[in-house]
């Protein structure tokens, strides 16, 4: 086919036709063969058909990563399809649900410790208000005694300073009367004999 046509291209009627003759009569590609941009091999390749090559796929992770990003897209698609959605809305709605109630339920927990926790404290301050109350009430009952105490011992003090003065006087008193009768008896000797004879 490509010889036909480049003896087609070199004919002397079609080049005599498109172009006149110059002077001298001749044409320029007369006497010079014709020249191509291509050889002929490359006119062999560019005139035969090609064979088509098949597409050469490679073994690399790009291969891979096509593959999972073609995988999550037609997932994607899935998720975002309204029969996925619709199947997924129970499960969403079961999970919100048993959130709700997990929450609920802890927050219950936390009210009941937070509660015992008060309830605790409020029973502990009341023993101390009690055990504060008995302590002041035996710190006024001791204050008590020890203010009759204190009278007790005041009065027995001035008893005893009474008592201390009544020997005193007593003492004394026998000591005169110890002194006069010593007296009585030097002044008076023959009354003594007197009396011994009868």
């Amino acid at each position: 086919m490509s010889s036909g046509f480049s003896t087609m291209l070199v004919s002397e009627g079609v080049f005599e036709t498109l172009f006149p003759e110059f002077e001298g009569g001749f044409t320029p590609w007369n006497d010079q063969e014709p020249t191509f941009f291509l050889d002929h091999q490359d006119q062999g390749s560019v005139f035969s058909p090609t064979p088509l090559q098949e597409p050469v796929f490679s073994n690399s992770g790009s291969d891979n990563s096509d593959r999972s990003i073609s995988g999550s897209v037609v997932t994607n698609k899935k998720r975002d399809s309204p029969d996925s959605v619709l199947n997924h809305l129970p499960v969403i709605d079961e999970r919100k649900r048993r959130r709700m109630v997990s929450n609920r339920e802890s927050a219950r927990r936390s009210r009941m410790r937070k509660q015992k926790h008060l309830d605790n404290l409020r029973n502990r301050v009341n023993r101390l208000k009690i055990e504060n109350q008995d302590m002041l009430n035996g710190l006024r009952w001791v204050a008590h005694h020890s203010q009759l105490v204190r009278t007790e011992n005041e009065r027995l003090r001035s008893e005893s300073h009474m008592l201390r003065q009544k020997m005193r006087d007593m003492h004394q008193l026998l000591l005169a009367r110890h002194i006069q009768e010593q007296l009585f008896s030097v002044a008076w000797p023959c009354n003594n004999v007197t009396h011994i004879n009868e």
